[in-house]
């Protein structure tokens, strides 16, 4: 009896060039809406902080307004002021909330839309 060898190729194992060229792809993809969308992010939490101040420190809405501004020229806010905010009292509290949407431009027609709303308590 006659033993039969057969031998086995080794599959390569790796990444093909499609491959690498679409994570590539992606990588820069992430990045670059990544990069657009840390100051967005940056500029709700300096406008959360300002509303709670601005709620806080103010009595009247004019004086609410005029706090929020301030606070907005200093942290740079440029997506909303004062007069856009919504302020009502509940009892001896004052509730500020407001609503605001930031685009950012992709590629032709595409656009990535954030939409942020907040209330104070």
């Amino acid at each position: 009896m006659k033993l039969q060898r057969t031998t086995f190729r080794s599959r390569q194992r790796g990444l093909s060039f499609i491959s690498l060229i679409f994570i590539g792809f992606l990588a820069v993809a992430t990045f670059a809406i990544g990069g657009q969308s840390i100051p967005i992010f940056l500029e709700y939490q300096a406008i959360r902080k300002a509303a709670l101040k601005a709620s806080k420190e103010g009595s009247t809405v004019g004086e609410i307004q005029a706090a929020f501004d301030r606070a907005g020229a200093i942290d740079n806010i440029s997506s909303i002021s004062g007069k856009d905010l919504e302020i009502t009292k509940r009892g001896d509290k004052t509730i500020v909330s407001l609503k605001y949407s930031r685009e950012i431009e992709l590629a032709g027609p595409a656009f990535l839309v954030y939409r942020f709303q907040y209330q104070t308590n």
